[in-house]
């Protein structure tokens, strides 16, 4: 049972942010104009492009479990700052700060998913695992 659970959070975890990525190519030049009002200005294009391909690529190594912890470290690089940055609930006016608060425990629990699938690995439905079983003998 612990080892589909595991697939499943796997899956629920990758597909946040396939779709943030997925999302943020839809709707690149509003992506961009969010980026400004957050006071990220340089070179846009370039860091949007970096973000979208580190949040698909560390979210189909979490879906697969193929080095998965690389992919969830990956995606904490992208996490960690952008929780942070946009969700500085403590800056904000008091009638946002309430669900900006929100906003940002929901990030720092998915943070702390991400941290339990580097600890705790994937589990025996993965790649990884497969790769291992499927090994030929000597």
């Amino acid at each position: 049972m612990k080892d589909i659970i595991d697939l499943v959070a796997r899956f629920c975890l990758s597909a946040i942010f396939i779709f943030e990525a997925y999302d943020s190519i839809s709707f690149f030049g509003k992506t961009k104009n969010t980026m400004s009002a957050y006071g990220i200005e340089w070179n846009q294009d370039f860091l949007l492009s970096c973000v979208v391909t580190v949040l698909i690529f560390g979210a189909i190594l979490i879906l697969i479990g193929y080095y998965a912890n690389i992919g969830a470290f990956l995606v904490l690089l992208y996490m960690i700052p952008i929780t942070f940055i946009v969700y500085s609930f403590w800056n904000d006016p008091k009638d946002v700060q309430r669900i900006q608060s929100i906003m940002f425990m929901k990030n720092i629990a998915i943070i702390g998913g991400l941290l339990l699938l580097i600890v705790n690995g994937t589990g025996k439905y993965s790649v990884k695992r497969l790769i291992h079983v499927l090994r030929l003998p000597k």
